[in-house]
């Protein structure tokens, strides 16, 4: 289904400043050892839709709750959909992104799988500008900081009949966030999860929408309980099929230099890290494979020596190295083993593109301050 109304490539953004907002020292102390997701800038970003009327009303307000009626179709039929970027301060001062048009396109893809309203690409780049426009002195500047976006969209209309909703609301708020490993970067145990699947043919596996993750949080407590630090999940028709982890996508490492990662089959999202590091390995010469990967490949290969570095890689960790795959009566790996050399590597180019260490020659980045 695709829901056709008025829409406007840009809109213009009204402002109400917080009454209250952080002083520079409440701020300073928080950017000092910001966590992830514990702390919320000042602002956020509120633009309505309704089927008549379209988008309309973009505005930037006090950050603070929002007022939903018990009826409200979001919490009965979950019809929500969320992205995540980070913005960045360069070493002269200014604010940059990363590829900020594929997050708006996967808001798209996702809001077309969940019978809501798409959100024309402008107009997420310019809640962006706005969220920072408002907020930039909370994008911290330490080692590997960042001020971490999240953009959602909800269905907000009081409703209880089964049916796309016809009023939303789409909002973006922001959180500083420090490093994602404290005391550098260090292999982690996944836990193969065999009696919960992600997602199946046709579902929502694509989309980047809160029941994929609630889904998971079950088997990750699973994983937590084995002493792992994520879960991965394999395909639901067969259970042979390596799909993700809860949160992030997957490559394996050969011996002789090739990549290889699960390939895009409707069930696994389109990771925009994914589709970074793919062209990284591949600006190396080296071949990268997508495609179908079995479990026992990943088992065996890794048992052998045939396969070289595992890792995963989404936004908020960027890169992970994997050391051991754990489940029900194996262990395959070493979780004390060093971190694979390609693993580093990309994950170091792919780190200083985005806080403008090196050139960036792809085009990826996209200024947010000026």
């Amino acid at each position: 289904m695709t829901i056709t109304t008025p829409a406007a490539d840009r809109l213009t953004f009204s402002r109400t400043d917080a009454p209250s907002p952080r002083s520079d020292a409440e701020r300073a102390e928080i950017l000092a050892d910001p966590g992830f997701g514990k702390h919320f800038t000042d602002h956020m970003v509120a633009i309505d839709w309704t089927i008549d009327g379209g988008w309309h009303d973009a505005r930037v307000q006090p950050y603070g709750p929002l007022l939903l009626d018990p009826a409200a179709s979001v919490l009965h039929y979950a019809q929500e959909i969320f992205e995540g970027l980070k913005a960045y301060r360069h070493a002269d001062g200014s604010i940059w992104t990363f590829r900020p048009e594929k997050n708006a396109e996967r808001l798209q893809r996702s809001a077309r799988r969940l019978a809501l309203p798409e959100l024309p690409t402008p107009v997420f780049l310019d809640s962006i500008r706005e969220i920072i426009a408002a907020d930039g002195a909370w994008v911290p500047s330490g080692e590997d900081q960042s001020l971490y976006l999240r953009p959602f969209m909800i269905a907000n209309e009081s409703f209880l009949g089964v049916r796309a909703a016809q009023r939303v609301g789409y909002y973006v708020i922001a959180s500083p966030a420090g490093a994602y490993f404290t005391g550098g970067v260090k292999p982690v145990s996944i836990w193969l999860s065999t009696e919960f699947s992600r997602a199946g043919k046709g579902g929502t596996g694509a989309a980047k929408t809160g029941g994929n993750y609630a889904a998971s949080l079950l088997p990750q407590n699973e994983a937590a309980a084995n002493g792992c630090a994520q879960v991965l999940f394999l395909d639901a028709a067969t259970g042979t099929r390596v799909d993700e982890l809860g949160g992030m996508n997957v490559f394996l490492v050969y011996r002789d230099g090739r990549v290889v990662t699960p390939e895009l089959s409707g069930t696994i999202l389109e990771g925009v890290t994914r589709e970074s590091v793919i062209q990284l390995v591949r600006d190396r010469g080296l071949e990268v494979e997508e495609r179908e990967v079995f479990i026992d490949e990943w088992r065996e290969g890794v048992a052998s020596g045939e396969i070289s570095e595992v890792f995963a890689c989404g936004t908020a960790a960027v890169i992970t190295p994997i050391g051991e795959l754990k489940g029900a009566g194996f262990s395959v790996g070493d979780p004390g083993a060093p971190a694979g050399e390609l693993t580093m590597s990309i994950r170091g180019e792919l780190t200083d593109i985005q806080y403008g260490r090196v050139a960036d020659r792809h085009g990826w980045l996209t200024r947010l301050d000026a």
